[in-house]
């Protein structure tokens, strides 16, 4: 395998892997331009296994969307309404209990909870639905809003992001998801969400939260206007922004997803190019200790693959994710924990069953 990687011109490249090196951005350009994905994939895989071993991680955990209504309206996204539009919802907080109660049965160890930038809902809100959810399930772990929301939550609140971030701590927050990074490339935000905070921003809310101890994780959305450098230039910035504060878990790419979006007339992402970005993120983030294949974007059968190319997490049971399939996603949006079990096993990889900061709940 050595042999091909060289064959492909990415001989200094596997020297620099195998000592544990720092890539260059001139090295992430030639694994993203090199057309052997196999030789790309091995060298992600030596990153992989040094940093996770055989073991492949999941998590049973549960969506909860709580409203859809969004007045950034990115072109990249289906999700998000105008507040007159007759696919918009909002739940209430009790209705936000309701779908807690209704899985009590379930060993569910994470709530994810994003919704979009609502213009009306009050800063109060937010702080209720985190203690109605602990108040339903208290041993539950809060992954909520994106670094986007607590933004604006700040400003709904008329405070710096940091005291923010403790209260919504103290109602019961317990670690930030990765979304609403997109691209940080200031060309694509101007193009595609004029109104979104900016990458400069998203990062300073995410570091403020790992000052505060406080883990997150971080995505990059590809496969629509971005350019090679621009996906490099991103990866970069989180590289640095980790090298800073050390509060990232794990690094997950999600594909672009065009229908239903202002940018339906683009392609879906290809295999190669899901595979691509897993592996060249897996060796350019050498201080992430995560990458996951998130199958609720890519699909099963290549988030399994993706265990062979630099990915170690799957994500999890998940249930009733809205953001994807109303772009067209054709994942059912819920898996059972015995299949996803038995997709890691098939795929060679060990299962490990985790919570939502990588604590160990079982291995398989």
């Amino acid at each position: 395998m050595d042999a091909m990687v060289k064959d492909a011109g990415l001989g200094d490249i596997l020297e620099k892997v195998r000592k544990g090196e720092r890539l260059s951005l001139d090295d992430g350009r030639r694994l993203y331009e090199c057309p052997d994905i196999l030789a790309v994939g091995y060298l992600a895989n030596i990153v992989r296994e040094r940093l996770n071993g055989d073991k492949a991680y999941f998590i049973y955990n549960q969506h909860v969307n709580y409203s859809n209504i969004c007045t950034n309206l990115c072109k990249f996204c289906a999700f998000g309404k105008d507040k007159e539009s007759p696919q918009a919802y909002q739940m209430s907080v009790e209705e936000v209990r309701e779908k807690i109660r209704e899985r009590l049965h379930e060993p569910i160890s994470e709530v994810h909870v994003v919704g979009g930038i609502h213009p009306d809902l009050p800063y109060s809100y937010y702080l209720d639905m985190l203690r109605g959810i602990k108040e339903v399930r208290p041993e539950i772990h809060i992954q909520g809003f994106t670094c986007v929301e607590i933004a604006h939550l700040a400003e709904l609140a008329g405070k710096s992001v940091h005291d923010t971030l403790v209260e919504l701590q103290e109602a019961g927050l317990g670690s930030i998801p990765g979304g609403g990074a997109e691209v940080f490339s200031p060309r694509i935000r101007a193009i595609t969400c004029e109104k979104k905070l900016s990458g400069e921003g998203w990062l300073e809310v995410a570091k403020t939260a790992h000052r505060l101890g406080m883990q997150s994780n971080a995505t990059m959305l590809y496969g629509h206007i971005e350019t090679i450098d621009e996906r490099l230039e991103h990866l970069d910035m989180l590289r640095q922004a980790q090298d800073e504060t050390n509060g990232f878990m794990t690094f997950i790419p999600l594909a672009f997803h065009p229908k239903n979006t202002e940018m339906a007339d683009l392609s879906r992402t290809s295999g190669i190019d899901d595979l691509r970005n897993i592996a060249v993120a897996r060796c350019f983030l050498d201080n992430f200790p995560h990458i996951k294949g998130y199958w609720v974007m890519i699909g099963p059968k290549l988030a399994q693959v993706a265990l062979s190319f630099g990915a170690d997490d799957m994500d999890g049971t998940v249930k009733e994710e809205l953001i994807t399939r109303m772009a067209g996603g054709e994942t059912s949006g819920v898996m059972a924990d015995t299949d996803l079990v038995r997709l890691i096993r098939e795929a060679g990889r060990k299962p490990v069953q985790r919570d939502t900061l990588y604590n160990v709940i079982k291995e398989f």
